[in-house]
C-alpha cells in the first residue's frame, strides 16, 4: 500500500512534462538570441560609419599626442628621485585614439588595457620610455607589502598564453624552478629585490588587472606633482596600489 502511494506521489502528468520541456527549450532559444544580439551590437560598433570630421578629430588627437611626447622628451631630467630599483606602473587612460608610437610603448610594457599594472626595473631607458607615455600611466616605487599583496591577491601566471591562477606552487616550480624560484614567497623576494632572475619572473606573471579606485581619477592628464594623477608618484604609489588591489 505504501509503495502505491509513493508511485502516485512521484507521478507527473505528461502535459506537465511537455510544458516543462517547452519552457526549457524557450529559455535556451532566448539565451541564444540574446548572445546573437550582443554580438551584432559589438560588430556594429566595430564597423560603425565614421564621418569625415571624426577622422580629422582622431588624426589631430594622435598628432597632438606625438607633439606633446616630443616636448616631454626635451624637458626630461635624467636624475631619479629614489634609490629603488623597482617600479610599479599602472595604465590610467588610453581608450581614446592613441598615437602608434605611444601605443607601441604601452604594449611593450604589457599595458594593453586601462587599469592594468606591471613591475619594471627602474633603469634610465625605462624611465625615458615612461616619460614619453606619461599622460597615460602613473608609477612609483612599491614597498614589500604591496609587492606581496599584488602577487598573492592579483597574481596570475602566463602559461602557454593562458592565464593560470597562482594557487599551486607546482606551476611556479615547473616554470621557474631552474632559477631556484619554487613558491610565491620566492617570487615576492625576487621582484622586490630586483634579483638576477627578475626578468624571468615578470615575464611569467600576467599583467595585473586592478580595480578602479572608488574616488576615480579626476586629473589624469596632469602630473601627480602638479595635483593630477599621471606620472611619477614615487613612494606615494603605495597608497594607490592599496586602493586598487
Amino acid at each position: 500500500m505504501a509503495e502505491k502511494e509513493e508511485q502516485a506521489l512521484n507521478y507527473i502528468e505528461e502535459t506537465v512534462l511537455k510544458k516543462r520541456k517547452h519552457s526549457e527549450d524557450w529559455a535556451i532559444r532566448r539565451r541564444q538570441q540574446l548572445l546573437e544580439r550582443q554580438w551584432k551590437i559589438k560588430q556594429d560598433k566595430k564597423f560603425a560609419f565614421k564621418k569625415p570630421e571624426d577622422f580629422i578629430k582622431e588624426y589631430r588627437s594622435k598628432q597632438m599626442d606625438l607633439v606633446k611626447m616630443k616636448q616631454r622628451v626635451k624637458r626630461r631630467k635624467t636624475s631619479t628621485a629614489s634609490s629603488s630599483k623597482l617600479l610599479f606602473v599602472i595604465r590610467i587612460q588610453g581608450n581614446a585614439p592613441v598615437h602608434p608610437q605611444i601605443q607601441k610603448i604601452l604594449r611593450s610594457f604589457g599595458l594593453k588595457r586601462i587599469y592594468s599594472g606591471v613591475f619594471l626595473k627602474a633603469t634610465e631607458g625605462t624611465l625615458a620610455m615612461l616619460n614619453k607615455v606619461e599622460p597615460y600611466v602613473t608609477y612609483g616605487y612599491p614597498n614589500l607589502k604591496n609587492v606581496r599583496d599584488l602577487i598573492f591577491k592579483k597574481g596570475l601566471a602566463k602559461v602557454e598564453k593562458e592565464r593560470v591562477p597562482l594557487t599551486d606552487n607546482n606551476v611556479i616550480e615547473q616554470a621557474l624552478g631552474q632559477h631556484g624560484i619554487l613558491c610565491l614567497e620566492d617570487m615576492v623576494h625576487e621582484i622586490h629585490s630586483v634579483g638576477r632572475h627578475f626578468k624571468e619572473v615578470t615575464r611569467f606573471l600576467w599583467p595585473f588587472s586592478l580595480a578602479k579606485p572608488e574616488d576615480g581619477f579626476s586629473g589624469k592628464k596632469n602630473l601627480f606633482k602638479n595635483g593630477g594623477d599621471s606620472g611619477n608618484r614615487e613612494e606615494n604609489i603605495n597608497e594607490l596600489i592599496a586602493k586598487m588591489t
